[in-house]
């Protein structure tokens, strides 16, 4: 059970106390903000009714969990993902086809990979470190020194052969400059891609069967209500975070992968810290105003076509808190779905092998 944030002293006040007690402290450093805010007191804050089914106190646990994850990784000194070298990338300045893309435009994957383990076998056998005089193939993604970039370290624009992933990249990989143009083709791409309307009608009949909102109805009118609402709420989110605010604030909200070589421990909670940290068009680590600052404004702008019942501070706050969830979970998937594949391509790879000396031995 999660730790109780709080109690009710009076109906309708909540007296908000400290949830870290004193045998964390040695293992989580706050900043002396987070501490101060976490033994401050509120004697007088109003709850609407949806704070009393638990959601809000279920969120409010989350963003404090979070915080500490996010003290502990700056104790830790928690290090970035790899990046490229500043003079590779003034080399390729002048010739955008030179940039290893997270999402390559004209159509053709330089840094995906089949998530089939025969396919990828033939695709990617410069990655087989065992066999030095392997030539690098046309389509590996090449490092900043000119070198193929591993297989447990290439973010596929597609995990699965279906989940977008083109807002991801590989480890070592040099990126596509950001920009206007660059960041709204992208964040098309993205909010118009075929998978999103999947999930889309997944999460659409899931909210009509819970009747996460009366109001909207039940059967077809309601799906249909709640779709349409999903879909604005979705491509508000995508605008908002992938181009509008990073395009003003010139920060790269991409995800850079850690990959390979770190502890699962360090891997996981970097996955959690970049819901906080980005980096600068000029590669330095910035706080991430674009995607915190857009998931709270697609929340502003969803009080104008949900029912009443939804505009209140703990609906809202709840919807933030699930957002966050949902991006640190794909957020977790892109940063260690390339070891799991990486593990059954090296497997299917072996058998191949043992399977073809077999059948050599058995030739007469």
């Amino acid at each position: 059970m999660f730790p109780s944030p709080g109690r009710l002293t009076a109906p309708g006040t909540f007296e908000l106390h400290s949830i870290f007690k004193p045998h964390f402290r040695p293992a989580i450093r706050f900043p002396v903000l987070i501490k101060k805010a976490a033994e401050f007191s509120i004697s007088e804050w109003q709850l609407s009714q949806h704070c009393e089914d638990g959601r809000l106190r279920f969120v409010f646990v989350f963003v404090c969990l979070s915080l500490a994850t996010m003290g502990h990784a700056e104790s830790e000194q928690l290090p970035d993902a790899p990046q490229s070298s500043n003079s590779f990338l003034a080399a390729n300045a002048s010739d955008s086809g030179g940039y290893s893309s997270s999402a390559n435009l004209t159509g053709a994957s330089e840094s995906a990979y089949s998530s089939s383990p025969g396919q990828a076998s033939q695709s990617t056998q410069d990655t087989n470190r065992d066999d030095p005089q392997r030539q690098p193939s046309s389509n590996a993604p090449l490092d900043a020194n000119g070198n193929p970039i591993p297989l447990n370290r290439r973010q596929p624009q597609r995990i699965l052969g279906f989940m977008p992933n083109f807002r991801t990249v590989s480890g070592g990989a040099t990126p596509h400059p950001p920009g206007w143009k660059y960041n709204f083709t992208v964040a098309t791409r993205q909010a118009t891609d075929y998978s999103s309307f999947i999930f889309l009608g997944i999460t659409s009949l899931t909210a009509e069967g819970m009747d996460s909102h009366a109001a909207l109805g039940k059967g077809i009118d309601g799906f249909y209500a709640y779709t349409w609402r999903g879909f604005l709420d979705k491509t508000d989110n995508t605008y908002l975070s992938a181009w509008l605010l990073p395009s003003i604030l010139r920060e790269d909200t991409r995800y850079y992968a850690l990959g390979a070589g770190h502890r699962i421990v360090v891997r996981s909670l970097y996955v959690i810290s970049r819901q906080s940290v980005a980096r600068t068009y000029g590669g330095r680590q910035t706080a991430n105003i674009a995607a915190l600052g857009g998931k709270v404004l697609t929340q502003v702008i969803s009080r104008y076509y949900y029912p009443p019942s939804a505009d209140t501070f703990g609906a809202l706050a709840t919807k933030f808190g699930y957002s966050v969830m949902r991006d640190v979970g794909f957020s977790s998937i892109r940063e260690f779905y390339p070891d799991v594949a990486a593990h059954y391509i090296r497997k299917h790879r072996e058998k191949a092998a043992r399977l073809a000396a077999a059948a050599a031995a058995s030739t007469p």
